[in-house]
């Protein structure tokens, strides 16, 4: 079987493989063997807050996983922002619902209490995120807020030194298992996404509860549900920034979970890819293996296609990252192009599989259901899309914000 991941040492080195093996020994171990009854547990009826991932988080904790970019004096692993997308692209591999922890515990809360937080914040949360001591989750969306985040209906009112937090925030990734949630809500609707401030808000918080989502298409062995505020007092030193800062919290963060869902999609597409290589050498029609059919053999030439771009695409925006350059325009090109290209590869791979590809007895039509999310969340297709014609049109500036996510510094994150 190739290497799919080899010749990439003009970006990544030594310690890259080694994270590589670690997070693949991980998966293929501890999840890969219970993933499809975890799977066909979280569908329908018997959704629920999937408990069987808090182990499974603990486990990530021990490894460096969850702190993998972030310095080592906050708990982390002390690797680069490509050391993310390598344990995006593993965990993806072997399942979604893996990545989306990374995706939001580490790309949505983590970073963003890295590059905005005091250093009291990040002692008290980004410590014990770090280290999978604590969970973390990123609420932003409502039921009549997603891509429209200007149409949320979320308010914190100042009264002496606490916020009251109301609303109410839908289609959150480990809402029942988070301990602690990034909420964006409005302090002054008035001056629109100027008026909206972040929080860092603790489950232990008097009037803040939870409910999972159930019949879901993918992603079923993850936990996704709505978190309620009602009347919840936070501290102002639990604000995240400044008031008003909260819609450039909330994009800046998006530029690191985007990240993270190209860096899985591109694993989806390896994995995709993987089952069909392996089906089409094994499978026979015709008196042959039907790797030797031409129209299978484009299908799959067209993976490697996929799988090259996506990779490429994203570890420029992690080198980017890597030097603290504003990255919004290659992340989303990234996040755009390898979501879309999962999902293709996917749906090839069941057509190669054919009548066995529409069961779950083979793995790629849960990559199928999978991969469809993303072309979906953390900005949709049709949204990256439109970003890109802008920056090309020079309706959009990708110049630097005032907070950019820090530079890597080796010396400095393995101090």
């Amino acid at each position: 079987m190739i290497d799919w991941t080899e010749n990439y040492g003009f970006l990544l080195n030594e310690q890259h493989d080694m994270l590589r093996k670690t997070v693949r020994d991980f998966a293929e171990k501890e999840v890969a063997p219970y993933i499809q009854e975890w799977d066909r547990k979280g569908a329908g009826e018997h959704a629920g807050t999937a408990e069987h991932m808090l182990p499974i988080i603990k486990r990530m904790g021990e490894l460096g996983f969850l702190g993998v970019c972030l310095p080592q004096k906050y708990g982390g692993a002390g690797f680069d922002y490509l050391g993310l997308a390598v344990v995006c692209e593993e965990l993806e591999r072997v399942d979604t619902s893996l990545r989306v922890i990374l995706s939001v515990h580490t790309g949505l809360n983590s970073l963003a209490v890295f590059q905005w937080g005091t250093e009291e914040q990040k002692q008290k949360y980004l410590v014990p995120q770090a280290t999978g001591a604590k969970i973390a989750a990123y609420c932003l969306t409502e039921p009549n807020a997603g891509t429209d985040v200007a149409g949320m209906q979320s308010t914190a009112v100042l009264e002496g030194d606490h916020y009251i937090l109301n609303g109410e925030k839908t289609w959150i990734s480990l809402s029942d298992l988070a301990d602690h949630f990034l909420v964006v809500a409005y302090t002054d609707k008035g001056k629109k996404q100027r008026g909206m401030t972040a929080f860092i808000v603790e489950r232990s918080f008097e009037g803040v509860s939870t409910m999972p989502i159930h019949g879901k298409l993918g992603v079923r062995a993850g936990n996704t549900g709505s978190v309620v505020f009602e009347n919840v007092r936070v501290p102002v030193a639990n604000r995240l920034g400044e008031e008003g800062e909260g819609f450039k919290i909330a994009m800046t963060a998006l530029d690191n979970g985007r990240y993270t869902v190209a860096t899985g999609a591109t694993g989806l597409i390896q994995a995709a890819l993987e089952a069909s290589v392996k089906y089409a050498k094994e499978r026979e029609t015709f008196g042959v293996p039907i790797g030797q059919h031409q129209l299978v053999k484009r299908m799959i030439s067209h993976m490697v296609l996929k799988l090259e771009t996506s990779r490429l695409l994203c570890y420029r925006a992690g080198w980017l990252k890597n030097q603290g350059i504003r990255n919004t325009r290659e992340t989303t090109l990234a996040k755009w192009h390898a979501t879309v290209e999962s999902f293709n590869c996917a749906n090839d791979a069941i057509q190669i599989h054919g009548a066995y590809g529409f069961s779950d007895e083979y793995p790629v039509e849960r990559y199928l259901r999978n991969s469809r999310g993303a072309v979906i969340y953390e900005g949709t297709r049709e949204l990256q899309e439109l970003l890109q014609a802008d920056f090309a049109l020079s309706e959009r500036e990708n110049k630097p914000l005032r907070c950019e996510l820090p530079a890597y510094d080796e010396e400095a994150w393995n101090a």
